[in-house]
């Protein structure tokens, strides 16, 4: 298989169907390769429309909604980024390629171990081991912050941790009926919601118990 084709065939025929057409983001999907940030032997699946599983029965996410994603939050060269699940890292490229900084935080030691072989060459990135699911509290506050998994509802901490014009994008419900948003702080005490699709995505596993959190 030619990946290269593979990939723009990615984009031509799944995400810029799902309305991502900022040039910006589709650009960067096509210099990216995301083959690299699958697990072995799945290669030839990375520019499908599936959810690649990355081991402990999480999941990468498809890639038109990770383009949505991006889109919505519009990130800049100005913005530092939490990303709360790590994951195969390809999101937290494609983000950190967009933006200022990334801190990205994973709860399974292994998988971010092969993030951090995949992202090595980044400067900008820091990878961090814990659990975050329901707030990660570093004393630091962001202008954008990626859920890589689904919540219930909305954690106020995450709201909170937000600088004002902040973007905080989040998939909250339950299966199979979840809805994916972008909240916006608009000042101290006021927030903004966008709401951008409906789809399913794997839980934080500790979003209902305040225990863990995976990808």
């Amino acid at each position: 298989m030619n990946l290269d084709q593979a990939r723009f065939f990615m984009v031509e025929q799944q995400i810029r169907p799902w309305d991502v057409l900022d040039p910006k983001i589709l650009d960067l999907i096509m210099d990216i390769p995301r083959h690299l940030f699958v697990e072995a032997g799945n290669e030839e699946l990375a520019y499908s429309d599936i959810e690649l599983p990355i081991g402990h029965e999480q999941f990468m996410m498809a890639p038109k909604i990770e383009g949505r994603l991006l889109q919505a939050l519009d990130i800049d060269e100005d913005d530092c980024v939490l990303e709360i699940g790590t994951g195969s890292g390809y999101l937290t490229a494609l983000m950190a390629n967009l933006g200022k900084s990334v801190t990205s935080v994973e709860l399974y030691e292994d998988i971010l171990n092969h993030a951090k072989t995949r992202l090595a060459s980044y400067q900008n990135i820091e990878l961090l081991s814990g659990d975050a699911a329901n707030g990660w509290e570093d004393g630091h506050k962001y202008d954008v912050i990626v859920l890589t998994g689904s919540t219930p509802t909305v954690p106020q901490s995450y709201k909170e941790q937000l600088n004002l014009g902040g973007r905080l994008a989040i998939v909250t419900g339950n299966a199979p009926a979840m809805t994916a948003q972008v909240i916006t702080r608009i000042s101290d005490q006021e927030w903004e919601t966008e709401t951008l699709f409906e789809t399913d995505l794997k839980p934080l596993i500790s979003s209902h118990s305040n225990s863990k959190f995976t990808f």
